[in-house]
């Protein structure tokens, strides 16, 4: 593959632009970062070649691919609009993995690099050695893998072969957990059965991403039978066949630009949005209805209308199944007409950062009224003022305070940069976005 920078630099503070008025564009968003590294993990593993098309390609699919590259995969065509991935003969170990700040990266590739033969060392980004990672190594050295370490930086083990069968997970931290084991799980002896049993009863946060997992199995001709009401997973031994994929538009990025329209009583297109996903941002075309916007979704897309000048509502949201989407509801929350309640997203504290401190420090800085609750986030809105807006090298965080620039002069990102995560060009396309007299990004 050809070479890609995967470092995370912080970048001169960016003052977020002001829009002039309602906001009326066309933007096109580049591919899905969850289907985009879920088809390299398989693709990687599988008995053939394969194609992806329209992949997004940003830091976390760059990271994804080196790694799956360390380990003898080949990546052709990383600059160009299809990918070609060829699966190493033989899994290699002896290798170093940058996971970056990627939880896909930290997450999928040690249960394939299980199959490799040799130390497979990872590590990654300072904040990365923060996240959630005790529980699948536990998982690892319960299916007979021997790993050194409980978070970044740990070293695996590989014997060139995993005898799989039945484990038991606390995946109530991260979903990620569960699709990282069923992704390698046909290539293990016994295949695996992942069950879920979360401390306090927690459940699996973010099931459309495991059900993403399962749906792209599935399309690989492997077997999975699913029950998330009992919080199990069972994929059976067999080959991962070879497969071509078309990759949707990342949904959960496109909420940005949709959130434009909804914060200057505009309209935004987003082309291309599908009639079947399993990605979690689907949820957003509910969530702006709910906020007081016209959604419709046609053969152009996906357009969302703002309401009129102080008709953006504050709402009541469990949004356990998509808290991606949590930083940019909060933005939209702090210039709605009334108080926001966000539950079942206590997860976010173990995300790129500690997303409900940041957006409490952040949002209550600029003036309204923010509470950190056990398992989510309270909303006041009041008059905003401008002043410098952190992002905490996640680029959720930093994409919010883009959406709380749009009509609020003078916050100033202080890492817009870390935007490159999943969002390439991000603060070119912004403003393309703003100049647009209703034509395409």
């Amino acid at each position: 593959m050809a070479a890609v920078s995967t470092e995370s630099t912080a970048s001169t503070p960016w003052v977020a632009p002001v829009a002039d008025g309602p906001v009326h564009a066309t933007v096109r968003v580049s591919g899905s970062k969850s289907v985009t590294n879920r088809a390299l993990v398989l693709a990687a593993l599988a008995d053939g070649p394969s194609t992806l098309r329209a992949p997004l390609r940003s830091r976390d699919t760059a990271l994804m691919a080196a790694a799956l590259a360390t380990l003898g995969a080949s990546v052709d065509g990383f600059d160009a609009g299809s990918w070609r991935v060829t699966p190493a003969a033989v899994l290699r170990g002896g290798v170093d993995v940058d996971c970056g700040l990627a939880g896909t990266v930290m997450r999928f590739v040690p249960p394939a690099a299980a199959l490799a033969t040799g130390e497979v060392r990872f590590d990654g980004d300072r904040r990365a050695r923060d996240r959630p990672m005790g529980a699948m190594l536990a998982a690892l050295r319960a299916l007979g893998v021997p790993v050194d370490g409980d978070a970044l930086p740990f070293v695996l083990h590989g014997t060139g072969r995993v005898g799989g069968g039945a484990v038991t997970v606390d995946a109530s931290a991260s979903s990620q957990f569960v699709s990282g084991l069923l992704l390698a799980g046909a290539r293990y002896e016994r295949g695996v059965l992942v069950r879920h049993r979360g401390a306090a009863g927690l459940p699996v946060p973010s099931l459309p991403h495991v059900e993403m997992t399962v749906h792209m199995l599935r399309e690989h001709g492997v077997q999975v039978e699913a029950d998330p009401d009992r919080a199990g997973w069972r994929v059976e031994p067999g080959p991962i066949k070879a497969r071509d994929w078309d990759i949707e538009p990342d949904l959960s990025n496109a909420a940005v630009y949709l959130a434009a329209a909804a914060a200057t009583s505009g309209t935004v297109t987003i082309p291309g949005w599908p009639r079947v996903t399993t990605q979690a941002g689907d949820a957003i075309r509910g969530i702006l209805a709910e906020m007081g916007c016209t959604v419709r979704h046609d053969a152009s897309g996906l357009t969302v209308l703002g309401p009129p000048p102080g008709g953006l509502l504050g709402v009541d949201l469990d949004l356990r199944d998509a808290g991606e989407l949590a930083p940019t509801v909060a933005a939209l929350a702090a210039l709605a007409g009334g108080p926001t309640v966000l539950r079942g997203i206590g997860h976010l504290r173990g995300h790129e950062t500690d997303r409900l401190a940041a957006l409490a420090a952040e949002l209550t800085a600029l003036g309204a009224g923010t509470e950190v609750t056990a398992d989510g986030l309270r909303i006041r809105p009041a008059a905003l003022r401008g002043r410098p807006w952190r992002a905490y090298a996640d680029h959720r965080m930093a994409t919010a305070g883009a959406i709380i620039g749009l009509v609020v002069a003078g916050v100033e990102i202080d890492d817009i940069g870390c935007t490159a995560k999943t969002i390439p060009d991000f603060p070119a396309v912004w403003r393309s976005m703003l100049s647009q007299p209703g034509g395409t990004s």
